[in-house]
C-alpha cells in the first residue's frame, strides 16, 4: 500500500505579487524552494490563510534571494497581494517508508519571505 504524505511546506509566507495575464502556476524564491524541497514544475497545494481559499498549481522558479511569492493565471482570483499562505507538495511511498521520513518544512520571515 502507498500512501500520499506531505513532503515539503512553506508555512506562512507572504504573497508579494499577483498576475492574471499568465497561463498558470505560483513562483517561488528559489531559496524557499531549495530550503523546502520543491523542484521546478513541481505540483504544490497552496492554502490561503486570509481567506481560506485552497488550490493546486506547479511551481516556476523566482530569482533567488528576492523574496517573491507570485501567484499567476486564474488563481490570483483566490489570493491577495499581503495574504499569507502556506505551501504544501506531497509525495506517494510505502508505509515502510513513512515510519521514518521527515519533510522539509520551513518557517521564513513572513515580512522578508527569506529564511531566518
Amino acid at each position: 500500500m502507498y500512501l500520499n504524505l506531505v513532503k515539503s511546506k512553506i508555512h506562512r509566507v507572504t504573497i508579494t505579487e499577483s498576475c492574471l495575464d499568465y497561463i498558470g502556476s505560483i513562483t517561488i524564491d528559489q531559496d524557499l524552494m531549495d530550503a523546502a524541497n520543491i523542484y521546478p514544475n513541481e505540483r504544490v497545494q497552496v492554502v490561503d490563510n486570509n481567506n481560506g481559499s485552497r488550490f493546486e498549481t506547479y511551481v516556476i522558479p523566482g530569482e533567488r534571494g528576492s523574496g517573491v511569492i507570485c501567484v499567476n493565471g486564474a488563481a490570483a482570483h483566490l489570493v491577495n497581494v499581503g495574504d499569507i499562505i502556506i505551501i504544501m507538495a506531497y509525495t506517494w511511498m510505502t508505509e515502510e517508508e513513512a515510519r521514518t521520513f521527515k519533510p522539509a518544512v520551513i518557517f521564513p520571515d513572513t515580512q522578508t519571505n527569506k529564511l531566518v
